[in-house]
């Protein structure tokens, strides 16, 4: 299928899940991150969810990358360039929603991307070869090319099953780790 393919057919998927489902599966991958990586003294970016696109919630991993002495480290989307711009978090008087929905920092400390150690990606569905679909503007494939060689790459996926893409671009970027409710994918092998 074609990423537009592959993005209607996944965004109709999210839609059908109901409140209960989505906590649920949000509940059990957080659970499943947190038990397999330390986020210790990491800097760590995370997207937080779109509530109107069904994303899937990571407010217990940012909570839990604070508790552990983490650095949770959120982006705020320029849609003109498609570019994301990363804050520091330390508070939740540092959020607004954008007018797309996005929680976003309104202020805070720049972060640049080459200091992160580790990614947390997005996506509507994904490879099994760790490519991912996201909503198609690239914002992430822009930020993953500016990380050090050293930093994870980790998507967390409400289903769990793999698509096949058929128009994948040089310059798209894999992910090294995916963590799905039913377990992790390591695609570094």
């Amino acid at each position: 299928m074609t990423k537009a393919e592959i993005r209607k057919l996944y965004k109709e998927k999210r839609a059908q899940l109901s409140p209960y489902a989505l906590s649920k599966i949000s509940a059990q991958v957080q659970a499943l991150v947190l038990n397999s990586i330390s986020f210790s003294s990491k800097y760590v970016s995370i997207f937080l969810p779109i509530e109107q696109q069904k994303e899937i919630s990571t407010y217990g991993l940012l909570e839990d990358i604070m508790l552990k002495g983490g650095h949770p480290v959120l982006s705020k989307a320029n849609f003109s360039d498609h570019s994301l711009s990363l804050y520091l978090y330390e508070h939740p008087s540092q959020l607004e929603v954008s007018s797309f929905g996005i929680p976003e920092p309104k202020y805070g400390r720049t972060i640049l991307a080459s200091k992160l150690d580790y990614v947390i990606v997005p996506l509507l569905a994904l490879s099994s070869e760790g490519q991912r679909v996201g909503y198609g503007k690239g914002f992430y494939d822009r930020l993953l090319k500016q990380c050090k060689p050293d930093c994870i790459f980790i998507g967390i996926h409400l289903f769990d099953e793999f698509v096949e893409i058929t128009d994948l671009k040089k310059d798209d970027i894999p992910l090294h780790l995916c963590f799905t409710p039913s377990g992790m994918y390591d695609f570094r092998k």
